[in-house]
């Protein structure tokens, strides 16, 4: 078990700075610092009497590292690569990218490579766990809407630090620094344990079987794209659930009540009305949190956006024409994207909601908000906005989606060949791949059913329009259908052989399995699962 070593804290009054290391509580005449224990869940809070800034929470925890362990530490949202690592594993940022690049397609804003360190040691957020065989040591912050907390392990020294994402908040009064549950047991005994203590149930929703327009589209879609592989999807012997229209149906990224009249002359209520005619829920992608630069938003509201610290206005990334985070603290910001959800729910008629690049709300903190309160906030107004239409969130810090969204994407993008360009391996953790999500939807299973159901993103049968090979595509499909609840594809049925179809059918036929347990090694996974009573083995080369 953890035992816990010290706490270190560093904070400014406004004229000094001040440290403490301590292992108990400590008490002067500008705060006070309680460190509890109750049974195994370690918390610290702070009093400050007057305003304070804090430079740094971090405790440090001992523990016995073995060589046979494997770490898992949770990434810091949906598409960063999150898997099991043995004890002298590597994780790389993006330091060994030339910086001219990195400036020219804004890589740093995916994740967390502003805000972490990237050395020997490996690190997450929210959860993580050392495991060893089926015995796991467990530790997962209870208090992420006040701040992200760091998972960092140091094998060599034998430590584990629980370090809070808290730099440059401004304190006063009472305010939890750090809540964590540090346990051990069973795979399902640690997760229903944390999840209880979390006081999270994922919100009421069924698994979801159906189909989005991006892995063979992408953006060039119109009516007729939508008819052809509506009516491919409906041709199918197997009765599907949703049919979800992703990017590509507005005229920029942003102006989402500007939708292409060329693509979709008849608009996008017409086009809802045509999936629920067959039968279907409609759902519909947008990113509210952000515009692109060839956006309306952009030339004409540049107030709505959000600075930084030096004034600049906050990139997200290099998606599209570029793209920038909306600030959600600008009451106009949020009036514009509650009116444009309820168009498209109340007016248009799109029950799902596909709301992407989420982390762009929390992309720089404010002096009065960490990013894991910004992000919680972002969640929460989201959640006010849709009402009863359900969310499928993306490219979000998970913790903050905790039982908030009735699903959410737990691994990058899938890529139409296994593993990306050789060049495109060299560039960040959130990079599309399909190698990568799958390994992602393995090592984030237990989070299915208990904060939300898990979209493990696409699988592809279909024999045209992709590279991946026979062997590929039945992986990708076989731990989707494993491990998910929202078994999506991009295929249109009409392509299919009779091997895609009947593949088709065996993967429909083990959604209802039992995971027992996951092992990768030397690139091989294993999978033990059981249905009903029987019980299977499946070895994949990754």
């Amino acid at each position: 078990m953890l035992k816990f070593k010290s706490l270190q804290f560093l904070y400014n009054d406004g004229e000094n700075d001040f440290m403490a290391i301590t292992s108990s509580s400590v008490c002067n005449e500008r705060m006070k610092l309680e460190i509890n224990t109750e049974g195994d869940v370690f918390s610290v809070k702070l009093t400050a009497n007057s305003e304070i800034t804090i430079q740094k929470l971090c405790a440090e925890f001992e523990c016995e590292f073995k060589d046979s362990d494997r770490i898992f530490l949770n990434g810091y949202q949906s598409w960063t690569d999150s898997v099991e690592h043995t004890v002298d594993g590597k994780m790389r940022g993006i330091s060994h990218i030339p910086c001219a690049i990195r400036e020219k397609y804004a890589f740093s804003q995916y994740g967390d490579y502003n805000f972490a360190d990237y050395g020997d040691d490996m690190h997450g957020w929210s959860y993580g766990y050392i495991r060893n065989d089926d015995k796991y040591i467990f530790i997962g912050s209870l208090a992420e809407d006040t701040g992200f907390t760091q998972l960092i392990t140091q094998v060599d020294k034998g430590l584990i630090s629980l370090k809070k994402d808290c730099e440059g908040i401004a304190v006063s009064g009472e305010w939890c620094a750090l809540k964590a549950l540090l346990t051990e047991g069973g795979e399902n005994e640690v997760f229903d344990r944390y999840f209880s203590e979390l006081g999270v149930k994922p919100r009421a929703a069924e698994p979801i079987f159906g189909y989005t327009s991006w892995y063979n589209h992408y953006q060039d879609i119109d009516r007729n794209t939508i008819k052809d592989d509506l009516n491919g999807l409906n041709a199918h012997t197997v009765k599907a659930d949703v049919f979800q229209i992703d990017d590509g149906w507005q005229t920029a990224v942003g102006d989402w009540l500007a939708v292409d009249v060329v693509k979709f002359p008849d608009g996008m209520k017409k086009t809802a009305n045509d999936i629920k005619d067959a039968g279907l829920i409609p759902g519909i992608w947008l990113a509210p949190f952000v515009c692109e630069e060839n956006s309306a938003i952009f030339r004409y509201n540049k107030e709505w956006l959000l600075l930084d610290d030096s004034l600049e206005y906050v990139r997200g990334g290099s998606n599209w024409s570029g793209f920038y985070a909306l600030d959600i603290y600008n009451p106009e910001v949020r009036e514009y994207i509650k009116f444009v959800i309820e168009t498209i729910v109340n007016e248009w008629g799109y029950k799902l909601l596909k709301l992407d690049f989420l982390y762009a709300a929390c992309i720089v903190p404010r002096r009065d908000k960490t990013r894991g309160q910004i992000m919680a906030e972002a969640m929460d107004f989201l959640r006010e906005c849709a009402g009863d239409a359900m969310i499928l969130a993306c490219g979000v810090p998970l913790a903050s989606a905790f039982g908030k969204v009735e699903y959410c994407r737990i691994g990058c993008d899938v890529s139409l060949d296994w593993n990306d360009k050789l060049h495109m391996r060299l560039m960040h953790r959130e990079r599309i791949s399909t190698k990568n999500t799958i390994l992602n939807t393995v090592f984030r299973r237990q989070l299915n059913g208990r904060a939300f159901l898990n979209d493990p993103d696409v699988f592809l049968l279909r024999p045209c329009n992709n590279s991946l090979s026979p062997e590929q595509k039945k992986c990708l499909a076989e731990v989707n259908a494993l491990m998910g609840s929202v078994l999506f594809t991009s295929d249109n049925f009409y392509d299919y052989t009779e091997a895609e179809t009947k593949e088709l059918a065996k993967i429909l036929k083990i959604r209802d399995a039992k995971i027992i347990s996951a092992d990768l090694d030397n690139d091989i996974l294993s999978l033990r699962f059981r249905i009903g009573e029987k019980k299977y083995i499946k070895r994949y080369d990754m």
